[in-house]
């Protein structure tokens, strides 16, 4: 089971290329079940609103329709997610939405896909370029 952090959803959507053969397998898999973080919507309203990013729509309308669109399930942030955010074990990210997508994988035995070197180099938890 995989957890989509912002960049790599970016990158599905946009720019696959990015991302490495065996993400992109996973990804598409049809027995693998894609989980993705609400901060990911946090991020990509702040991308946009900073005109970091450019989406075909409004960011929420965007999510939305990719959510649905491939079936990925949202993971609701938790108390638990936030005390393991603030608990991860040294070297930590300081991000933290990235702190939030690293505890839910923790918590929910996932593998992040990201293209994000802070999180692929972190060794507490499972990530895949």
């Amino acid at each position: 089971m995989i957890l989509l952090d912002t960049c790599a959803l970016l990158y599905l959507a946009a720019a696959p290329e990015r991302l490495s053969s065996e993400a992109l397998e996973l990804v598409a898999s049809p027995d693998q079940l894609v989980h993705c973080s609400p901060i990911v919507a946090a991020e990509l309203a702040c991308l946009q609103e900073r005109q970091r990013i450019h989406l075909p729509q409004h960011w929420k309308k965007w999510f939305r329709t990719q959510a649905d669109r491939n079936g990925w399930n949202i993971i609701p942030i938790s108390l638990e997610i936030i005390e393991e955010a603030y608990s991860l074990p040294d070297p930590v990210h300081r991000d933290p939405a990235d702190r939030l997508i690293i505890a839910t994988a923790r918590l929910e035995n996932l593998t992040i896909i990201t293209t994000d070197r802070l999180i692929l180099d972190y060794p507490h938890v499972k990530s895949l370029g």
